[in-house]
């Protein structure tokens, strides 16, 4: 059974639509795909009636969070998308992001590269604007090779010249808020040095104790002997350990279920849910989102 438990769609900064990336996964061999775009769950819908024979969806949703001054993202499964507070919060995120879009182009007008708002729009189309369409423009415009490129503190990676903030989650009022909302959250990418500051250990071991379920260890960002590591951690913790591909379309190298998460883990996960049930494609039961009561 292949598991991959974060993804993105046109939703948000992907580059499939929702239908095409559960065409895709089934097409990669996975048997269980997870909708993960950030802040919103606008591709959840698409992606089910489109869903094929043979694959499972997780809906999902990969909180953009902060706490002391770092940058973290929360991935968000099988909550109740009706869920009023939930959403509120989310709606607070997700408005901010196109002034911070628009604060980044002006920046980077500033530092005289030839980037407009309306290209970056365009590029972002109905998805959730964020960082990595203003760093598709960046390629387009032959600034940077790759939207990896344009992380980096000459461009928009945390505190670089061209870096804005947003409004975000506080961590830990986002498990509490998912968890409310009968979903379950795992820690994306804990480690991912090369964006910037990480979270300290001792925040995640706090993050645990206030609920949180897993850690996200196998992933493209994180090497052999910072998986090891998170390992120990989880099991120091009693951490939930995912893998997922972080999967983009086009803006980055990594294929649908390059990295995946154990059959066990994944029961776990689908065990402890009550906010929503996982959908089976072809119009198996429980084909329906935001249902309350887990399996």
């Amino acid at each position: 059974m292949r598991i991959d438990l974060h993804t993105h769609s046109t939703a948000s900064d992907g580059t499939d639509t929702p239908a095409e990336l559960v065409a895709n996964a089934a097409a990669a061999g996975l048997d269980v795909v997870a909708l993960t775009d950030h802040d919103t769950v606008g591709g959840h819908k698409q992606a089910i009636d489109a869903l094929p024979e043979g694959l499972t969806l997780v809906t999902g949703a990969e909180l953009s969070c902060r706490v002391d001054g770092v940058g973290m993202h929360m991935l968000a499964y099988l909550f109740d998308p009706a869920d009023a507070e939930l959403e509120r919060a989310r709606e607070l995120v997700r408005d901010d992001r196109v002034p911070r879009a628009q604060e980044m182009v002006r920046k980077l007008r500033a530092l005289d590269v030839p980037i407009t708002w309306e290209q970056v729009a365009r590029i972002a189309g109905d998805g959730s604007v964020g960082r990595p369409h203003v760093a598709a423009a960046l390629v387009e415009i032959g600034v940077v090779p790759t939207v990896s490129d344009a992380f980096t503190a000459d461009w928009l990676g945390n505190g670089g010249r061209a870096y804005a903030e947003k409004h975000e989650f506080d961590p830990f009022e986002a498990v509490r808020l998912v968890k409310a909302a009968g979903g379950v959250t795992v820690f994306a990418h804990p480690a991912a040095s090369k964006r910037g500051e990480v979270v300290p250990e001792a925040t995640i071991a706090a993050l645990a104790a206030a609920g949180l379920d897993g850690i996200e260890i196998d992933h493209m960002d994180h090497d052999e002997p910072t998986r090891a590591r998170l390992r120990g951690l989880a099991r120091e913790l009693e951490l939930l350990p995912t893998g997922s591909s972080d999967y983009h379309g086009s803006r980055k190298t990594v294929a649908l279920g390059e990295y995946t998460t154990d059959p066990e883990i994944y029961g776990e996960i689908t065990r402890r849910a009550t906010g929503a049930f996982p959908v089976p494609g072809a119009g198996g039961p429980g084909r329906r989102q935001g249902v309350s009561g887990g399996s």
